[in-house]
Parts: C-alpha cells; sequence; structure tokens
C-alpha cells in the first residue's frame, strides 16, 4: 500500500518479455532489465516516433547496420573483390550479395520505370514507329504488327496472335497507341520479375564454363548477384540525361572480365572463351526472357 496517496505510484515494469514470454528478471540494484535475455529484445517497448522511423530506414539501407557505403566502395573499384571476400569467409562489414542486389535493382528499376512511363516505350519491343496513328507498330522480338498508312500488317509472328492484335486495334488507327502504352506499361512494370530468371541463369551458365573447378552453383550464384548489381549501378547511371555517359555500355564486359579473373583466375585465353560461352548463352536466355514478357504484357 502507497503510504502517500498523493504520490503516484510507479509505473508498471512488465514482468515478461513481451515476445517470446520469458521471465525477466532485474538487473542488479533492483533495475528493470533493458533487454531479454532469451531474444534480445528490448523490455520498453512503445510506439515509435517519426524520427525514430526515419532513423531506423536510414540504419537499414544506408548507414552501418549493411555498411552499404563501403560495400558500394569495393564492388566498383575492386571488381569481384567483394564476391573473393564473401567466399573466403568476410562478410561482417559488407552487405550480403542478395540484399545489395535488392536495395540496388529497386531504386534503379523505379529511376527506369519512371522515365519509360514517361516516354511511353519499352525499349526494343514495344514502339511506336512513327508519329500518327496511322503509321506504327508493335514489334515482340523477331516479329512486328502494326498500321502503315491505315492497314493492318504483322509479320514474322504467329497467325492467332495476328489476329488477336487486329482485334485489339480493331480497326481504329488511333487504338493502336493506347496499346501501346499499356503494354509499355506492363512490360516495364515487370522487368524487375524478369531478373529472377536472368540472375540463376547467368549463375547456371557460369556453373556449365567452370564446371571443372569443383565449385557450387551458389558460389557461382553470389557472383552473379555481385555482377548483376553492378550492372545496375551502370544501368542506373545511363538513365541520366548525358549523352556521353552512353560510354559506359563498354565497362560492362570489361569489368565483368576484371571481375571473372580475380575471382576464377586462370588464363586469359581460357577466360575469354568461358567469358564468350557465358555471354551467349546469357544473351540467348535475355532474348527469349524480353519476348516472352512482352508477349506476356501484350497478352495481359
Amino acid at each position: 500500500m502507497n503510504p502517500n496517496p498523493a504520490t503516484p505510484a510507479p509505473a508498471l515494469v512488465h514482468l515478461a518479455c513481451l515476445n517470446c514470454g520469458e521471465p525477466l528478471l532485474p538487473r542488479a540494484g533492483g533495475q528493470p532489465a533493458l533487454h531479454c535475455p532469451a531474444c534480445g529484445q528490448e523490455t520498453h517497448v512503445r510506439p515509435p516516433k517519426l524520427g525514430e522511423f526515419l532513423q531506423q530506414f536510414g540504419g537499414a539501407y544506408f548507414a552501418t547496420e549493411g555498411a552499404l557505403w563501403r560495400t558500394l566502395k569495393l564492388l566498383l573499384l575492386k571488381p569481384g573483390e567483394l564476391t573473393a571476400q564473401y567466399l573466403a569467409g568476410r562478410r561482417k562489414h559488407y552487405v550480403l550479395p542478395l540484399r545489395l542486389y535488392l536495395s540496388v535493382s529497386l531504386v534503379v528499376l523505379l529511376l527506369f520505370r519512371i522515365s519509360a512511363t514517361a516516354s511511353l516505350e519499352a525499349p526494343g519491343l514495344v514502339r511506336m514507329d512513327g508519329t500518327e496513328p496511322r503509321n506504327g507498330s508493335i514489334s515482340l522480338g523477331p516479329g512486328r504488327a502494326g498500321m502503315k498508312d491505315g492497314v493492318f500488317f504483322c509479320e514474322q509472328l504467329p497467325g492467332w496472335l495476328c489476329q488477336r492484335i487486329q482485334r485489339r486495334i480493331d480497326v481504329k488507327p488511333e487504338a493502336l497507341e493506347g496499346m501501346v502504352r499499356q503494354v509499355s506499361e506492363r512490360f516495364v512494370a515487370n522487368l524487375g520479375a524478369s531478373m529472377f530468371v536472368l540472375l540463376p541463369a547467368f549463375a547456371l551458365w557460369l556453373k556449365l564454363a567452370y564446371r571443372g573447378r569443383g565449385l557450387r552453383y551458389t558460389e557461382h550464384l553470389v557472383f552473379a548477384l555481385h555482377v548483376h548489381t553492378a550492372w545496375f549501378l551502370v544501368f542506373g547511371l545511363l538513365l541520366l540525361p548525358w549523352g556521353w555517359l552512353n560510354l559506359l555500355w563498354l565497362a560492362v564486359p570489361v569489368y565483368t572480365l576484371m571481375a571473372m579473373k580475380r575471382v576464377y583466375g586462370g588464363r586469359w585465353w581460357a577466360r575469354w572463351l568461358r567469358a564468350g560461352l557465358v555471354a551467349t548463352l546469357y544473351l540467348l536466355t535475355l532474348g527469349l526472357a524480353t519476348s516472352l514478357l512482352g508477349l506476356w504484357a501484350f497478352l495481359g
């Protein structure tokens, strides 16, 4: 019983962890425990403030928890070294491969979606070839369909697909532009999902090329994640409105060869042969994936 009714009683302290139910024993001196001895959660749980939300976001993605800047510096300045460090077991001070890839690709794909939606064009697959609705086309892989001088045409595409495109246009030339807009938006919106096919395929082609090294598939996958992250960073720079940045496309093969040298080693001629094999298989996979994505975007 409180001897002084005018003095409020002290706040109740939780006797068990709210997360796992572990009993909370007081510290020396009778002070309440600050963290649960079983799961480590704080014992003083309250709704976070707005500033704390921002701090948590910054700590998770851009500050010391993931060491993002240290990781990006090593990734870009020493091709392949980040993979070598990971495979050697030195992982504490760097962002894990999958988390790094997801963080970078999410930002770059978001910027690309904004840019591509603004131009109403999905590069290489869905485009308008003319400024007027009477002269426009949709390119789906090797085939093409659209309107020329108000007349429908369809080249190198299955007959059923040509008929569906013609029905979608509905003999109205002005309908083509709206269809291109819809297909382009679907294509760009689902571009990131296609990378979950391309990236494992890249790792599979690496394992095929280096099948005599005794490396596991997951080790090649780590290399694929790091290389694709670097490619995304280059692609992000190419979205900037500066024409001279187009020269950065040359950095992609150079960077990849340097990374392969650091991670896999070997003689230069063997590395070039393996790189050529991987590049050929990857480009075939890329062409197939983008064609299927364009077809799905149209039929969806």
